[in-house]
């Protein structure tokens, strides 16, 4: 699969080609390294080629390569989203280690979230997870609920609602997967309409499998670990 720096370059340039189909500025993509099992090293790598965005899912691995990688190199510049699943508990850690939260998917987490940045200081961009699934084990809000809640969310005075998130569910084909993008883009433009105290600039959907059908559907942010790192470690 080539170096790193190689698949950095070929991912850049797949996001690049694919904003031109849709008539898109490729400076409006983020593309989010997936650094999820990954090495301080390997991370820093990617950094000193260019990369600026990273998302990690579990706020202890991430707090431990937070800690290591301020002792190998400052990093300037760098944009930390978080993408997993968070834990109420673990919120105040989140708020400190991030500089977006991409995964927020409940009413109580989000206040939870609200009184910690508060205590930090800080003002802190969130996005809003959707669920398309209905499966029990998917994390997310229903898009019937969000539309409901999203008043109270946007309204929160620390959290600063910057659009939504969602992953595609498995097994999709071409058609499927742009139905349930256009969905997402769908939702977005109600709310953005009904709340317009939220930002709603950010449409995070599409990863290493899909990323570029995500960006001709509208995707601001695409979240890509594989293309990127290779296959993850222990993996065949």
């Amino acid at each position: 699969m080539g170096s790193l720096g190689e698949r950095l370059a070929a991912t850049c340039r797949r996001v690049q080609e694919a904003a031109e189909r849709s008539g898109r500025d490729p400076k409006g993509i983020q593309v989010v390294a997936i650094s999820k099992t990954r090495s301080p090293e390997v991370i820093l790598e990617a950094y000193r080629l260019g990369q600026r965005h990273f998302g990690e899912n579990r706020v202890q691995e991430f707090q431990e390569k937070r800690q290591k990688l301020a002792s190998m190199d400052p990093m300037v510049g760098v944009c930390w989203h978080l993408v997993g699943h968070l834990q109420s508990n673990k919120a105040r850690l989140a708020a400190e280690l991030s500089d977006i939260i991409q995964s927020i998917d409940t009413v109580k987490l989000a206040r939870v979230l609200d009184r910690q940045a508060s205590e930090l200081g800080k003002r802190l961009p969130v996005l809003l997870q959707v669920d398309f699934t209905k499966e029990p084990q998917r994390s997310g809000f229903q898009p019937e609920s969000l539309e409901g809640a999203a008043g109270e969310l946007v309204g929160l005075p620390n959290l600063e609602v910057q659009g939504l998130m969602a992953v595609a569910p498995l097994g999709l084909d071409e058609d499927g997967l742009r139905a349930v993008f256009r969905r997402l883009k769908s939702l977005q433009d109600r709310l953005a309409s009904r709340y317009p105290k939220g930002m709603w600039r950010h449409l995070s959907m599409g990863m290493s499998e899909d990323f570029e059908i995500a960006i001709e559907e509208g995707a601001t942010i695409v979240r890509i670990g594989r293309a990127i790192f290779g296959e993850r470690p222990g993996r065949n």
